[in-house]
């Protein structure tokens, strides 16, 4: 047990020691930034796509070649265990994958993109604006979306101005920290409002499954696709975070998102390291898809547990309430 002491944590010696990681970090994004992939507007779109399809297809392999994971097959003998749900193949989720692509490539194609570390006169070149008409036409901050400058010389948005110099590993750390905090507060509420019997409509395609499985992630209506979509990003762009920053988040964000939805107990899943209680993982969200009436937050627990303690504080004064007006 000693021994576990010794072993350094890799996120607290970026955050304490930041110069250990700094050669790497400096190094790679010194190769992004000649990277034309990088620099592309589109950029974002296609890191999730790729990202989305590695990770949920190994979450599929696992969740078809070990049926005892499967959360819905504990405490039973092999020979009882559920049939596997009826899962797509890639071919038939076309639709689904276009449905997903296609408004963020609008936005990939019209809007300048803004992020923390870039000076206004590098974002509006990039948006095909004259610097001389700059000050009139562009904000940097991301709350004042700008239209990129078409003209048939720069008929869409193609690029992306980046930040010069690559985020330090502190501030790496503790912006993937901060953004992943705050991303998960934003969708507490907002999946708390979608189950609203006003809005749940909406929502509702999401529920609809025998089993829940990793492809059960991105079954979503557009309208809360975007909405998950556009809360990440004002996760990520409410505390200035570096570019490097959100391409890290992407690949952290889907992960925890595939392996909430995934239907098995890995006994790697991100709720088994992180101190117990914290995370919410994939049996508690599972329990979410089964009864629908609690456990919102997607990653950690606190709201959760802060609803379900108002709830009951509630029930309390009401039943209270009741005892009173009964009483002689």
């Amino acid at each position: 047990m000693f021994a576990t002491f010794l072993v350094p944590d890799p996120p607290l010696l970026g955050i304490c020691l930041p110069g250990i990681y700094q050669p790497i970090i400096d190094i790679l994004y010194s190769y992004l930034l000649r990277s034309p992939i990088y620099t592309a507007s589109t950029f974002e779109t296609w890191w999730t796509v790729l990202v989305y399809a590695i990770i949920e297809g190994s979450y599929v392999y696992r969740f078809l070649k070990n049926p005892q994971l499967r959360l819905v097959n504990h405490g039973r003998n092999a020979d009882t265990f559920k049939p596997i749900p009826t899962l797509q193949y890639p071919k038939d989720r076309l639709r689904e994958g276009l449905t997903y692509i296609t408004p963020l490539l609008i936005l990939d194609f019209t809007l300048i993109k803004k992020f923390g570390g870039v000076n206004v006169r590098d974002m509006a070149l990039s948006g095909n604006y004259e610097p001389s008409s700059m000050r009139k036409t562009i904000r940097g901050t991301f709350l004042a979306p700008t239209l990129h400058n078409f003209t048939l010389s720069s008929p869409v948005q193609s690029w992306r101005a980046l930040p010069p110099l690559p985020p330090t590993s502190r501030e790496l750390i503790i912006q993937l920290l901060a953004s992943l905090l705050i991303y998960d507060t934003l969708f507490f509420f907002f999946h708390l409002a979608l189950h609203h019997p006003k809005l749940s409509r909406i929502h509702s395609h999401h529920h609809s499954h025998h089993e829940i499985n990793p492809q059960v992630t991105n079954q979503l209506d557009v309208v809360e696709r975007l909405g998950l979509v556009l809360l990440a990003n004002f996760s990520l762009n409410i505390i200035g975070s570096h570019v490097l920053t959100r391409t890290v988040f992407v690949a952290m964000f889907v992960w925890l998102l595939v392996d909430i939805h995934s239907g098995l107990d890995l006994p790697w899943s991100y709720d088994k390291i992180l101190p117990k209680g914290l995370a919410s993982g994939s049996r508690r969200h599972s329990l979410h898809h089964q009864i629908g009436t609690k456990y919102y937050e997607p990653f950690f627990n606190w709201w959760d547990d802060a609803l379900e303690y108002y709830r009951a504080a509630k029930r309390n004064h009401v039943n209270k309430a009741l005892t009173a007006s009964r009483s002689p």
